[in-house]
């Protein structure tokens, strides 16, 4: 089994195509199920959010699990190959510890990403395909993680998406204290973004979600109500902001829809921000007149404040990293000696059980216990140094000068002294 991550992200992947291999929440476990009965990998854990898909796995395998994601999502190879990276164990490695981290991030330093994950370990331990081979790496990446973030000031001075996005409408808008901003889902991403424009104390706050229930126990938390996603055809005129993340796998908002809302809007601009991959606003919507879309890609320019200070403590952060990389190569070094030491194991168990056999019927047909001792200890010592004798016995040359240095450093023997 080999250890390796299989993914793409903002770095290497346009919005267009991340959305059309993203994971929506509700299809997860089922995936993770498809890939390990596919054989492709025997352990997997899928990391899907709005910024990257990446399917780490324990497998035989890489190029089976690099099909299965791209037939998965009913894409050809060619389409997605030159967005995809690979990594071994060690990139492996050093990439899972960067993005916990949050150095991987279009916000350097940010949080949300290392709670993305534990909630992906999460749903692979649900599926059962987490193994002992991913296990110690998201182990390992969260102890790092943790490092990161005490031992330096990566997160220092951070500007959040969410934030951002309060700092675009201001942009637009003169106040969004004389604004109604309406929201589109009830996740955490839409919480966060709530947060900071109810911080702003905006005139009117809308939850809308597909449950109203639940939408009703968010806007409460903002002095807002709610409406279903049904109703927005009819409300959305009334909003000069609007905020979307959900898990649809469809457009929730058309430019149909939209057109409408500006001309009984008279107008008015509207302010439009989609942070759902796939995208929850048709694109076509940020070319009309009077409305302002933006999507996750577009707001990387407004997080670069405190981005030098964060530089630098990054530059500390990777030193950490290296360092753990180090540690983590080392017990998979490790982990691929234990066949060998159990092999080894069981056939010393194999001669200790012959010599006591030998040894309990000597007693039994009344042989003297001291004699039977005798004969014990020295079946096993001949048994057990006849491997490495026989060794040192033969071959030549420098093989042979390397098992008799190899042995020596075995038994911590110094035959020069």
């Amino acid at each position: 089994m080999q250890l390796v991550a299989i993914g793409l992200n903002h770095h290497t992947a346009p919005l267009a195509i991340r959305e059309r291999l993203a994971f929506p929440a509700e299809t997860l476990s089922a995936a993770l199920a498809q890939l390990v009965e596919s054989h492709a990998a025997r352990e997997v854990t899928i990391v899907s959010t709005c910024n990257r898909t990446e399917l780490y796995c324990a497998t035989a395998q890489p190029e089976q699990v690099l099909r299965w994601l791209v037939g998965y999502h009913g894409m050809a190879l060619d389409e997605v190959a030159p967005y995809l990276y690979q990594l071994d164990a060690a990139e492996t490695a050093r990439h899972a510890f960067r993005v916990a981290s949050g150095l991987d991030s279009m916000v350097l330093g940010e949080t949300q990403i290392l709670g993305q994950i534990k909630d992906a370990v999460r749903n692979a331990e649900r599926a059962g395909t987490m193994g002992s081979l991913l296990n110690g790496l998201f182990q390992k990446t969260f102890a790092v993680a943790k490092d990161v973030r005490s031992q330096t000031a990566v997160g220092a001075s951070s500007v959040s998406m969410a934030a951002a996005g309060v700092k675009l409408a201001e942009q637009i808008f003169a106040s969004v204290g004389e604004l109604n901003v309406l929201f589109i889902g009830a996740g955490e991403m839409i919480e966060l973004v709530a947060t900071h424009f109810a911080a702003r104390q905006p005139q009117k706050i809308t939850v809308a979600n597909r449950t109203l229930e639940r939408g009703q126990r968010l806007a409460a938390e903002f002095g807002g109500n709610a409406i279903t996603l049904s109703e927005l055809p009819d409300q959305l005129q009334h909003y000069d902001v609007v905020v979307s993340s959900t898990a649809s796998q469809l457009p929730i908002i058309g430019k149909g829809m939209v057109e409408r809302a500006i001309k009984a809007r008279r107008h008015r601009p509207m302010f439009m921000l989609d942070l759902a991959v796939p995208r929850d606003i048709e694109a076509e919507v940020g070319r009309m007149d009077d409305v302002y879309l933006y999507t996750v890609d577009d707001i990387a320019s407004i997080v670069e404040v405190g981005q030098q200070a964060r530089n630098q403590a990054a530059e500390e952060a990777e030193t950490i990293i290296n360092h753990r990389v180090v540690e983590f190569v080392d017990w998979l070094k490790r982990r691929e000696s234990v066949p060998l030491i159990r092999a080894l194991r069981d056939e010393s168990e194999r001669i200790r059980r012959h010599a006591l056999d030998a040894a309990l019927k000597q007693l039994s047909r009344g042989d003297a216990p001291e004699k039977v001792l005798e004969a014990l200890s020295l079946q096993l010592t001949n048994k057990l140094m006849h491997p490495p004798t026989q060794a040192l016995s033969t071959g030549s040359g420098a093989a042979h000068d390397a098992q008799v240095e190899l042995i020596a450093r075995l038994y911590r023997l110094h035959p020069e002294q």
